[in-house]
């Protein structure tokens, strides 16, 4: 497991001054990657220090590093992060270090990175890699319980919960990076007094607060990966919205599950925290003493004392009266990643533990975060009962689903007491009316 090493030091500064501020989501301690560009220049991999990009391409061209953290830097002057992440852990993390050392208060080549940084609000941003495999798992147990209370009033939660992580395949090629539009979904839905389907836009549209998990390096086709192992695999963790057409959902999943109502969309962050700056935020891994204990696969006492990691999440919203109006977002809830009923290790492991090949790029969704209380709930479904018990916003307009026009932002930050506190910026996204297909 990942432990905590100098570049976590909160006593840290960096000569980027707007990197020292108490409100950045990005200091000396974070140091995400992304894929960003300025104008009609070629996408390239960049760090954030501050409201600062460190442009990784134009800082291998002054060679400041040596050995595999030079390594690592030739491999983000790369158009993606792919060929980083192949590189594997130990690369990663000699070039955090190197980073971290060359961008402190007091380092030597303070000015010859100074003409490598560009102004955030200035970049565009791409997917962080290429994003070869999707998939999205169910591992809030808190969503589980909800969203099965509504369908299955009687059996909320399927036997096999407690036992397996649970998961499906997604579509990997409708996501993109935060800032996205997409038209409303159309598809198939039935009535329950209605004798037939009919096909017509989605009325129940929701998002979802996830977390993504970015494989690194991946494994050998047939060879699993044990659990103490998988933060050599984890590259690091971003935000996801993964948007749901709950009523298509409801029609078309049995027997095999989602298919077209979570295919039309996925957004996720620009940014990508390692799993090495996440290290201080790690808690212990608990499961109630009554629930049955995980198999001996996806149990280890290194994922019990530090298993689970304690992110904060928070959900937005801003509609078109709201923008009209210059209205700020207002927060529809919070929660914190903690609650997970399956650490990000046992999903990796669980993944590969049937020799299945993940790869660098691989994209798991961690499934709805919702937290204990009501007020925690990660979807709209949850927050009004299945839409019986609409929201009612601040400027008095309601909600009980997503309207063409709204748009739905995510943040997540990491604090405490004795740490830098760290973020992963946000994941915004916009419903446009539905696209309906001509009729042949």
């Amino acid at each position: 497991m990942i432990s905590l090493n100098e570049t976590h030091d909160v006593n840290l500064t960096s000569w980027v001054s707007c990197a020292n501020t108490s409100d950045t989501d990005f200091p000396i301690q974070n140091l995400p990657f992304a894929v960003f560009r300025t104008d009609s220049e070629p996408f390239r991999c960049g760090v954030a220090i501050g409201n600062q990009i460190l442009d990784l391409k134009a800082t291998a061209d002054v060679k400041p590093f040596e050995g595999k953290a030079a390594d690592a830097l030739a491999a983000c002057a790369q158009k993606n992060l792919n060929p980083l992440m192949e590189l594997g852990f130990e690369y990663w993390s000699a070039l955090r270090l190197s980073l971290s050392r060359a961008l402190r208060t007091g380092s030597e080549l303070e000015s010859q990175l100074k003409p490598c940084l560009i102004t955030m609000n200035k970049a565009e941003f791409a997917l962080p890699c290429q994003i070869r495999d999707y998939t999205d798992f169910y591992s809030s147990i808190h969503h589980a319980k909800a969203v099965g209370s509504l369908f299955r009033p009687d059996n909320p939660l399927l036997p096999n919960y407690k036992w397996v992580p649970i998961g499906y395949h997604g579509r990997a090629s409708s996501i993109e990076v935060s800032g996205q539009t997409f038209h409303r979904p159309a598809g198939q839905t039935k009535a329950p007094d209605a004798e037939s389907p009919a096909y017509g836009p989605c009325k129940r549209l929701d998002y979802e607060l996830e977390m993504g998990i970015f494989i690194g390096q991946g494994n050998q086709l047939g060879n699993a990966i044990a659990l103490d192992k998988t933060d050599q695999h984890i590259f690091g963790m971003c935000l996801l919205n993964d948007w749901s057409a709950r009523d298509i959902q409801a029609w078309e999943y049995q027997p095999l599950g989602p298919f077209l109502a979570k295919s039309f969309a996925s957004t996720i962050s620009p940014w990508i925290v390692t799993l090495e700056a996440l290290a201080p935020f790690r808690t212990g891994y608990l499961r109630p003493t009554e629930d049955p204990q995980p198999l001996p696969y996806l149990s280890s006492e290194e994922n019990s004392i530090l298993g689970a990691l304690d992110i904060q999440l928070e959900v937005l919203l801003q509609t078109p009266a709201m923008k009209s109006a210059q209205q700020s977002m207002e927060k529809l809830s919070q929660s914190s990643f903690k609650h997970s009923y399956w650490s990000v290790g046992q999903m990796v492991a669980h993944h590969a533990s049937n020799g299945c090949n993940l790869q660098s790029g691989d994209l798991l969704g961690t499934g709805t975060q919702s937290g204990p209380r009501p007020e925690e709930a990660g979807s709209l479904l949850e927050l009004t009962k299945g839409g019986k018990e609409p929201l009612t916003l601040t400027n008095g307009e309601q909600r009980t689903f997503l309207q063409d026009g709204d748009t739905v932002i995510m943040k997540g930050w990491c604090e405490k007491e004795g740490a830098a506190s760290i973020g992963f910026g946000e994941v915004a996204a916009t419903v446009l009316p539905a696209n309906l297909p001509v009729k042949g």
